[in-house]
């Protein structure tokens, strides 16, 4: 477990569990999901080599040769990489690296954690070295719904793009109507800076260059603002993602 302690802020990373951040405290506030029996549903962790769903777990490299990923948590499909239940090498203050497995073997993700004054910097980078593998990285955050004081967590978010969303949650590659929350959704062109209020308490804002957000609020007890760098099932819908993501976790009062 590794431990960064701010003026503000204290983070714990389970290394073991995906290198997540399995506690968040700004002041006397706790803003992580805790541990709910599977390990997609709690904590916030990176999603790499690809973040969100691929139909039926299965990945082409440049000469078209498929190659079989684990299916294990969304069958038939494949689901937010391989990194979010394996066990990382601690290699500096709230550094962490994982080499990856099959069909994978050879390419490393790392990531960095920061606590700033009243904020986290989260950083992933992937390297291929010599992987023939499309790869997209995405940060998948569990916010609780209610924190230990203050009103039910809002989600503020606004995008001019939406995808269309088709048989089994997958995304159809074509872009529809902006819909109403619930949401499990993928969006682009993002209005603003996203952010979680909840009145009376805190607010939190999630600031990133990434083109991409998948946004989950149909959770009873957490809700999720995603960046990545490319869509879910990116390479089957035509895109292609940047190997390096960067986001700035800000908290304030509300």
């Amino acid at each position: 477990m590794q431990h960064i302690d701010g003026s503000e802020i204290s983070v714990a990373i389970d290394l073991d569990q995906g290198a997540r951040i399995a506690s968040l405290q700004w002041r006397d506030l706790q803003f992580v999901v805790p541990y709910r029996g599977a390990p997609l549903t709690w904590g916030w962790y990176s999603m790499a080599p690809w973040a969100g769903r691929i139909r039926d777990a299965q990945i082409r490299d440049s000469k078209g040769t498929p190659y079989q990923l684990p299916n294990t948590w969304f069958p038939p499909h494949a689901i937010h990489g391989l990194a979010f239940d394996a066990s990382w090498q601690e290699i500096g203050k709230g550094r962490s690296r994982l080499e990856l497995g099959y069909p994978y073997n050879g390419a490393v993700v790392e990531q960095t954690i920061e606590v700033l004054d009243n904020a986290v910097r989260w950083i992933i980078e992937y390297e291929a070295n010599g992987v023939d593998l499309p790869a997209w990285l995405g940060y998948h955050p569990w916010f609780p719904r209610q924190l230990a004081r203050g009103e039910e967590a809002e989600v503020n978010f606004r995008a001019a793009k939406q995808m269309e969303r088709g048989d089994e949650v997958m995304l159809t590659g074509k872009f529809g109507p902006l819909t109403q929350e619930p949401w499990d959704d993928c969006f682009t062109e993002v209005i603003g800076v996203p952010s979680i209020t909840w009145a009376n308490a805190a607010k939190v804002t999630v600031e990133s260059d990434s083109p991409w957000w998948v946004v989950y609020t149909e959770d009873e007890e957490g809700v999720c603002i995603e960046p990545h760098t490319a869509p879910p099932d990116a390479q089957n819908l035509g895109f292609t993602g940047e190997h390096y993501l960067e986001a700035l976790f800000t908290f304030t009062e509300d």
